[in-house]
């Protein structure tokens, strides 16, 4: 019932409880839980969880730390990875929205390679629910392949969050290792 608790008050009877985020703003279905549907039910006034949270990811970021330069790049069909370049350099780390499952155009791999081999790079999808793909498709550019070139799987987070996650690990100076394991956690990679 702790986790009832931590929920707060139900509104009324038969309502459900969810993960919710808002999806349209004016809308008063606005909030939805795309990737995890409901936690529960409140039945005859007693929250029933059916579903828990995982394991929560904690870091120690220094007090004073200046947080490190951590990039968001949205990939689009018809780029020519100018932009790409330009974002990432001198860039801490760097998160790619991908398409769909966990795709780039073709122009991306040089420069994502690269970048692979001297700062973390994570592929997240941009879809706004589903997890980024690991070994279903295998053409250049498709997340087989950028796994492959080094790039660490967001899984299930979305890149805004993504993108949080890898600002608060290189600032907090966590090895590769350790922002692929924290990723995998939190991510949902290992559940």
């Amino acid at each position: 019932m702790r986790l009832a608790r931590f929920l707060g008050p139900p509104a009324k009877p038969g309502v459900r409880l969810s993960p919710h985020r808002a999806l349209h703003k004016p809308q008063t279905g606005t909030f939805a839980s795309p990737d995890g549907g409901v936690l529960g039910y409140v039945v005859e006034g007693q929250a029933r969880i059916l579903s828990t949270p995982r394991e929560r990811v904690t870091l120690r970021v220094p007090a004073h730390a200046a947080f490190a330069r951590v990039p968001l790049y949205t990939a689009v069909l018809g780029d020519d990875a100018e932009s790409l370049r330009a974002i990432a350099a001198g860039a801490d780390g760097l998160v790619v929205a991908a398409m769909g499952a966990g795709h780039v155009p073709a122009c991306y791999l040089d420069t994502l390679t690269e970048l692979a081999g001297r700062i973390p790079v994570v592929l997240a999808s941009r879809t706004g629910s589903g997890p980024v793909l690991t070994a279903t498709y295998s053409f250049p550019g498709s997340e087989r392949d950028l796994l492959a070139r080094g790039l660490l799987h967001a899984g299930f987070l979305h890149p805004y969050k993504a993108r949080i996650l890898l600002t608060a690990l290189v600032t907090a100076g966590a090895s590769t290792a350790e922002i692929k394991d924290t990723f995998a956690t939190a991510g949902g990679v290992n559940a």
